[in-house]
C-alpha cells in the first residue's frame, strides 16, 4: 500500500498534457493555451490621447487664449496635422494630430462660449497624457505564454488581436461507469438490499466543474460476462472512472477484467480513509493516434462506498485531469491553511481526510468547520462543505482553535 505522495508520483509519470486543439475564443475560457500566440497589432496602433483635453504644440503661456481649430473623437483616422498656435479639442483614444506633443486636460482649461478659444490655466510639459503607439505591445510580441489560463481578461486580450479561435490542450475524454448487482439507478425504486447509484451524480458534477462532460456507462453488473464489454467501450476514452469492485470480496471483478483487456495495474491501494483500496491501470489504447494523445489510456477503480468516491476523485482524479488539461497540478496542491470551528478527531496509520466547510475573515485564517463521518458510507457528510480537511497519520484529535489544513473543492 502506497503513501499519498507515492501514489501520486506513480499517476504523474503516466500525465502528460493532451496535445492542442482549436476552439472558438469564447468557447475556450478556462481552458489552458498550448502555445503562446502573436500580437497582431500595435496597442496602440497610434499615438493617442490619455485624457478628455486639448492637443498643444510645445509650451502655452497660462492665460494665453489659443483658437481651438478641430474636434478629434476616439475613432477618427490618424492624420490630421495641427497648425499652431491653434490646438485641437481631443477625446480620450483619438489619434494625437501630426504636429502635437501633449494634452492638457479639459480641468485645466476655460472654454469660451461659443467654444472657438480656449484658456489653460497650466501648459503641462512634452508627452503629458500621451499613449505612445506600441507602448504596450508591438505587432509580433508575445500576448500570453504557452501553458496560460484563459481567463476573461485573455480573451479580452486575444479579442483586440482578432483572434477568433485559440489553440488550447485538447480536453481529455472520461467515461464513468458504476458496478454492483446491488445497485441501481436514482430514478428506479429500490428493493431490499438495493441502493441508488450515487457516484454517476457526483462524477458528472465534478467534471463539469472542470469544464468537462464525463460520458456516463450506466451501471454493470458483477458478471464478468457483462462488465467485460462495458470496460472495454470504457477504454477508449482518455480516461475510465470505475466505481466498486475492487475490494477483495468474490464479486470484486474490476481487477480481473482490467487484466484481461490489456490493463496494467500500478497500484491498487493508497494509505488514506477513506478510499484505500484505489486502483490505478494504464492501458495501451487500441485506436491511439499519437497526435490526439501521445500517453496511455488511464483507468481509476475508484471504491464503491460514496466517501471513498469522493476523496479519491478529489484527491488524485481531478489534478490528473487537470494536468492533461495542461494546468499544473498536484494531489495536495492549492490546500490552505485554516483554524478549526470545532473539534478534529486524530487518524491512525492511513491519512483521513473529511468533508468541511470553510468561512472567510479579514485578516485572520479561514475558519474551518469540519463534518466527520460515520464511515465512507456516510454521504450525508461528505455532502457537507466544499472542502476536505487532512489529519495526517497518527495525528492526535485537535480541538477548536488548532490550526488544519484545507483543501478547497471549487471549480
Amino acid at each position: 500500500m502506497l503513501s499519498p505522495d507515492e501514489a501520486w508520483s506513480v499517476i504523474e509519470t503516466q500525465l502528460t498534457a493532451l496535445p492542442e486543439e482549436s476552439l472558438a475564443r469564447r468557447a475556450a475560457a478556462g481552458r489552458v493555451l498550448a502555445r503562446t500566440l502573436p500580437a497582431r497589432v500595435d496597442v496602440p496602433a497610434a499615438d493617442v490621447s490619455a485624457m478628455d483635453g486639448f492637443a498643444v504644440a510645445g509650451d502655452v503661456p497660462a492665460g494665453e487664449s489659443r483658437p481651438v481649430a478641430a474636434t478629434l473623437a476616439a475613432g477618427v483616422a490618424p492624420g490630421y496635422r495641427l497648425q499652431p498656435p491653434s490646438v485641437a479639442r481631443i477625446m480620450t483614444g483619438a489619434p494625437l494630430p501630426a504636429g502635437a506633443d501633449r494634452v492638457i486636460p479639459v480641468e485645466l482649461a476655460v472654454v469660451s462660449r461659443d467654444a472657438t478659444t480656449v484658456i489653460f490655466q497650466e501648459s503641462g510639459k512634452a508627452g503629458d497624457h500621451v499613449r505612445r503607439r506600441g507602448e504596450v505591445l508591438r505587432a509580433g510580441d508575445p500576448l500570453l505564454p504557452a501553458g496560460a489560463l484563459v481567463t476573461p481578461g485573455a480573451l479580452a486580450l486575444f479579442a483586440t488581436h482578432g483572434y477568433a479561435a485559440l489553440p488550447v490542450h485538447r480536453a481529455p475524454r472520461v467515461a464513468v461507469l458504476a458496478t454492483g448487482d446491488e445497485v441501481v439507478p436514482p430514478e428506479t425504486e429500490p428493493a431490499p438490499g438495493q441502493l441508488r447509484d450515487s457516484h454517476t451524480d457526483f462524477l458528472l458534477a465534478a467534471g463539469r466543474s472542470l469544464g468537462l462532460a464525463f460520458e456516463p456507462l450506466g451501471i454493470a453488473p458483477d458478471r464478468a460476462a457483462a462488465l467485460r464489454p462495458l470496460v472495454e467501450r470504457g477504454l477508449g476514452a482518455d480516461v475510465l472512472l470505475l466505481c466498486g469492485g475492487v475490494s477483495m470480496g468474490e464479486f470484486d471483478l474490476v481487477e480481473g477484467v482490467l487484466a484481461d483487456l490489456g490493463c496494467r495495474a500500478l497500484f491498487d491501494g493508497v494509505a488514506i480513509q477513506p478510499g484505500k483500496p484505489l486502483v490505478f491501470a494504464v492501458h495501451e489504447r487500441r485506436d491511439r493516434d499519437q497526435r490526439d494523445h501521445p500517453g496511455p489510456g488511464l483507468v481509476f477503480g475508484l471504491p464503491g462506498n460514496p466517501g471513498s468516491v469522493m476523496v479519491a476523485f478529489w484527491l488524485f482524479v481531478r489534478p490528473a485531469l487537470k494536468r492533461l488539461l495542461g494546468f499544473a497540478d498536484g494531489w495536495w496542491r492549492g490546500a490552505l491553511p485554516g483554524e478549526l470551528a470545532a473539534a478534529l478527531p486524530g487518524a491512525g496509520r492511513r491519512d483521513r481526510f473529511l468533508a468541511a466547510t470553510l468561512e472567510l475573515r479579514a485578516g485572520a485564517p479561514p475558519l474551518v468547520t469540519p463534518h466527520p463521518p460515520k464511515g465512507s458510507h456516510d454521504l450525508a457528510a461528505y455532502a457537507h462543505g466544499a472542502g476536505l480537511v487532512r489529519v495526517r497519520a497518527g495525528s492526535e484529535p485537535r480541538p477548536a482553535g488548532d490550526s488544519c489544513e484545507y483543501l478547497p473543492l471549487g471549480g
